[in-house]
């Protein structure tokens, strides 16, 4: 299951009912008068709606065949004169490497894709980070790791509405803890005689703002 994220404001609240029928009934009525410890709050309650978002899956595929690698290092020969270097050094390779198939290169980014003849010949590297380079007698640190293709698959994007849920807008702020005034709307909307009913779950923020999470 996905989980949305819902941003409740200061002096709001979600309630959401066991019967949708009752929540539904509630945002008819549009105002209410709940008693906080005395003193009378006029709330409007609105329609529960999650802003549009988006839920993929992403399906990442480690290559057996092919490596990246960067930090090439910048060298006065010619391009091609580097691809046979770096073929050489990892056809060598005491890592399990190979025969080459490909070596692509690109000078600017200082990067290269090996690509191994042999299936699987690329699995030696997974856990080598550095490589060593050997041109004209030195010894140059290669940056090494998998190289991955990335695939999104089950794009879609939602709008989420629970018919079970409300939202309380225009809570006045007293003197009483979040808690209490949490049950004191309970208590209210819980009630049928002022059209509410059995309550599965209730949020009440009295200050800043909280995130809460919906299962789609």
């Amino acid at each position: 299951t996905t989980k949305i994220p819902f941003r409740l404001n200061q002096n709001q609240a979600l309630i959401t009912f066991e019967d949708e029928e009752v929540a539904q009934r509630l945002i008819k009525m549009g105002k209410h008068t709940v008693n906080l410890d005395n003193k009378i709050a006029d709330v409007s309650v609105k329609p529960f709606t999650l802003e549009m978002g988006i839920k993929f899956e992403l399906h990442v595929t480690i290559s057996g065949k092919k490596i990246s690698v960067s930090e090439v290092p910048e060298l006065s020969i010619p391009e091609e004169w580097v691809r046979d270097k770096l073929e050489l050094n990892f056809y060598k390779s005491e890592q399990g490497g190979g025969e080459v198939e490909n070596v692509s290169y690109d000078k600017q980014s200082r990067t290269a894709v090996i690509t191994f003849l042999r299936p699987g010949a690329a699995n030696g590297f997974v856990s080598c980070t550095k490589y060593p380079f050997f041109v004209n007698g030195r010894c140059y640190r290669l940056s090494v790791f998998p190289n991955t293709d990335v695939h999104l698959e089950k794009f879609q994007l939602y709008c989420g509405i629970s018919k079970k849920t409300i939202l309380l807008k225009g809570i006045q702020e007293t003197e009483d803890d979040e808690e209490s005034v949490q049950d004191m709307i309970e208590i209210h909307f819980q009630k049928p005689s002022n059209g509410g009913g059995e309550i599965e779950n209730i949020k009440y923020v009295s200050k800043g703002v909280t995130w809460v999470c919906f299962e789609a």
